[in-house]
C-alpha cells in the first residue's frame, strides 16, 4: 500500500476526531490495545510555548491509555519553516506551524499530503483560511489563525483618532513629544505597505515560482521614485525608528515608542504596556506625489502541517486537529491574542470586541493575500534599508528601483 493511500485510510478511520474542530468532544474511541510509545516533535513560535504545552497536556489527557506520548517542542520560525523542513524532511518535525505562503511549495515537495477527511475542517473554518491552506482547491494543511497581517498600534495618551489617519501627522506629534513611531523596514513584508495602493504591482507569475514587479515604473500618477522619495522623507523625521518587531516591543515597554506597525501576536503585550491607552487602527495614509496614499498590507493565515514522512502519521494528524480545535483556538486568543480561523471562535463576543482584531478587519479592506516567490524578499529589504538610512550612497532612486525589480523578477 502506498504511503498516501495508507494515510487516507487511516484518516478515514478517525473521522470522529474532526468533531474537535467544531469545539465538540470527539466520540469515545473504540477499545483497543495501547500503541506503546508515540514520539512526536512539534515546531512553533517561541512565544507559543506556554500555550502549546497546555494544549499538549490536554491532548495527553484526552488519549490517556491509548499510547505513551512523548511530545517534544522546538522553536522554529513560522516564516522560514519551509526551508528548514525541506532541508531534512525525514528528520523534520511531525507537526509544524507555518505561514500560508509556503503551502504550495511544501505540497509540491511532498512534505504535505492532502488531508484525508477535509470536510469537517472546511465546515469549521473561515472560507478565507481554507483557501489559504489549499492548493488547487485541495486542502493540505489545518487553518490555525486568520490574522497574519499588520496594522497600527498607538498610545492614546499622545494621539487622537484623527492624528492616526496620517503617518506624517503622527511623526509630527511624536517629534514634539520626543518619542518614536516604529516600523520594520528590514522586512519586505512590511515595506509592501508603501507600494500596495499606488498602482505599482508585484506578484507571482503563472509558474507559481517567479515574480513580476512594476515598482520601478516611471509612468503613471505615482511612480516608483515617488514612493522612494516619500520613504526618504519619513526616514528623515527624528521621530521615525526603523525597528524589528522585537525592538518595537522593547521600545513600547521602555516608553520610547508610542506607535508602530505590528500584528495581533503583540496584542497582549501591548495591553500590558499601555493599559487603557492602547489603541489600534488600520494603517495610516502617507504623503506621496502630492496626495495621501492609504498604506496597504499583506494578509495571510498561520497553518498547522503534518509531515508526510512522520513515523506516526495518524497521531500527528490527531494532534494537529487538537491544536486547531475550537476550544484551543479560543485558548490561543485568550493567551496570545491571535485571531481564530475557526468560525465559531472567530464569531465569539470576546474576539469580536478585541481592538486588535477590529483594526485588522478594518485594514483587510486594503490588504492582499501574500503570494510572492522567494526572490521577492532580499532585493526589497536591500532597497528599503537604503531608504531607512537616508540613501547614504546618494545613488539614483530610479537605479535602485530598477535593481530591486530586476532582483525580484530574477528566474
Amino acid at each position: 500500500m502506498t504511503r498516501k493511500l495508507f494515510l487516507l485510510v487511516i484518516s478515514a478511520g478517525f473521522l470522529f476526531v474532526l468533531a474537535a474542530c467544531g469545539g465538540r468532544e470527539p466520540a469515545p474511541a473504540e477499545s483497543r490495545p495501547a500503541e506503546g510509545t508515540v514520539s512526536l516533535t512539534v515546531w512553533g513560535a517561541e512565544e507559543d510555548e506556554a500555550l502549546l504545552q497546555e494544549i499538549f497536556a490536554s491532548f495527553k489527557a484526552r488519549y490517556a491509555g491509548e499510547a505513551d506520548f512523548q511530545i517534544t517542542y522546538q522553536f522554529q520560525s513560522e516564516s522560514n519553516c519551509k526551508d528548514v523542513l525541506l532541508g531534512d524532511l525525514e528528520g523534520g518535525a511531525d507537526v509544524f506551524a507555518f505561514a500560508d505562503d509556503q503551502v504550495a511549495a511544501l505540497a509540491a515537495a511532498g512534505a504535505l499530503d492532502p488531508l484525508g477527511a477535509e470536510g469537517a475542517v472546511r465546515a469549521a473554518s473561515l472560507p478565507a483560511a481554507v483557501d489559504a491552506a489549499s492548493v488547487g482547491g485541495t486542502l493540505y494543511a489545518y487553518p490555525l489563525t486568520a490574522d497574519n497581517g499588520y496594522f497600527l498600534y498607538y498610545n492614546k495618551a499622545y494621539f487622537t483618532e484623527e492624528d492616526v489617519q496620517s503617518l506624517n501627522r503622527m511623526l509630527e506629534v511624536a517629534a514634539q513629544a520626543g518619542r518614536l513611531v516604529s516600523m520594520d523596514w528590514s522586512s519586505a513584508w512590511y515595506v509592501y505597505a508603501f507600494f500596495g495602493n499606488t498602482g505599482l504591482e508585484v506578484g507571482l507569475n503563472e509558474d507559481g515560482l517567479t515574480n513580476y514587479c512594476t515598482w520601478n515604473s516611471a509612468d503613471g500618477p505615482i511612480r516608483g521614485v515617488d514612493v522612494a522619495q516619500a520613504m526618504l522623507d519619513i526616514a528623515a523625521s527624528p521621530a521615525f525608528a526603523n525597528r524589528t518587531d522585537t525592538e518595537f516591543l522593547a521600545g513600547v515597554q521602555d516608553g520610547s515608542v508610542i506607535a508602530g506597525v505590528s500584528g495581533v501576536w503583540n496584542a497582549v503585550a501591548m495591553k500590558e504596556a499601555w493599559g487603557e491607552n492602547m489603541g489600534a487602527a488600520k494603517l495610516p495614509a502617507y504623503a506621496c506625489a502630492g496626495q495621501q496614499v492609504q498604506m496597504a498590507s499583506f494578509s495571510g493565515c498561520k497553518l498547522i502541517g503534518v509531515n508526510a514522512y512522520s513515523q506516526h502519521p495518524d497521531w500527528a494528524a490527531r494532534l494537529a486537529e487538537w491544536i486547531i480545535s475550537e476550544e484551543n483556538q479560543r485558548l490561543r486568543f485568550e493567551m496570545r491574542g491571535q485571531g481564530p480561523a475557526n468560525i465559531n471562535a472567530a464569531n465569539s463576543a470576546e474576539v469580536q470586541s478585541s481592538p486588535a482584531i477590529a483594526a485588522l478587519l478594518e485594514q483587510s479592506n486594503y490588504s492582499q493575500l501574500q503570494r510572492v516567490g522567494g526572490k521577492f524578499w532580499d532585493p526589497v529589504a536591500a532597497f528599503s534599508g537604503s531608504m531607512a538610512q537616508g540613501n547614504p550612497t546618494g545613488a539614483s532612486l530610479q537605479a535602485q528601483l530598477d535593481r530591486l525589480a530586476e532582483g525580484v523578477c530574477e528566474r
